[in-house]
């Protein structure tokens, strides 16, 4: 068995270290059963020391010219050799009882992917908190996958056609939903895990005001999503501020 991590990564070099760090320590879960794991970081158009970090980290990397986190991992995705895939946002840090918890799943054989449910560091004030806890909810319930965690069989995401450029953002809500139709006509289920929550940064809190958050939910949610479509609307990712 060989499992690709997969890391999108736009002028990371602040934060990346860490989460190349704790995926080494994870991926241990993965060693400890014999299996392969390799980390695949795709530099999306990063004008910082992105690309040297994760080269020096014993990571492969690749390169996408085009500022679009969806086009980012798929583009990590068509270089990796796994049998599976991890996606991990290079702001989050995964533990080795999640990656092991993956690997349960993984070899009990009934599962063709899933998600994890995740937590924001300590000292994000607590309404950030209850945001959170209620996104977990409504991912458990709906079995979508954050976009931090997406664990799924090689195969099958290439089948879904993968995270695909038509959204700046949401992308993996539509891809969990591709893949629950995979999963149904496989007999197979689609499942985000809660027991080990992804560790995640709460930097966006820190970096954009509470008036610029609000703005860009209340966009996403009175357009029904159609603004996910549009990159301006998306500036929350893709303006550099880090």
């Amino acid at each position: 068995m060989r499992i690709s991590v997969i890391i999108p990564a736009f002028n990371e070099e602040k934060l990346l270290p860490q989460t190349l760090a704790a995926v080494a320590v994870a991926a241990g879960a993965f060693r400890a059963r014999g299996w392969e794991c390799e980390v695949v970081v795709c530099d999306n158009n990063s004008t910082d020391r992105t690309a040297e970090l994760a080269r020096a980290a014993g990571a492969k990397v690749v390169f996408e010219p085009i500022n679009q986190i969806g086009r980012a991992r798929d583009a990590g995705a068509r270089v990796a050799t796994g049998d599976w895939f991890i996606f991990v946002d290079a702001d989050s840090w995964p533990s080795s009882e999640l990656f092991a918890d993956i690997a349960d799943h993984i070899t009990a054989g009934r599962h063709l992917g899933g998600g994890s449910t995740v937590a924001l560091e300590t000292g994000t004030p607590f309404m950030a908190h209850l945001f959170c806890g209620c996104w977990n909810t409504v991912s458990r319930l709906a079995r979508w996958a954050a976009g931090s965690c997406v664990w799924v069989e090689a195969s099958a995401f290439r089948a879904a056609g993968g995270f695909g450029t038509e959204f700046y953002a949401g992308e993996e809500v539509f891809l969990s939903r591709r893949l629950h139709k995979i999963a149904r006509a496989r007999r197979l289920k689609f499942r985000v895990l809660a027991a080990h929550p992804l560790a995640t940064s709460s930097r966006k809190l820190k970096l954009y005001t509470f008036t610029e958050s609000l703005r860009f939910f209340g966009r996403m949610f009175f357009s029904a999503g159609r603004a996910a479509k549009d990159p301006k609307a998306c500036h929350l990712w893709y303006d550099g501020r880090r």
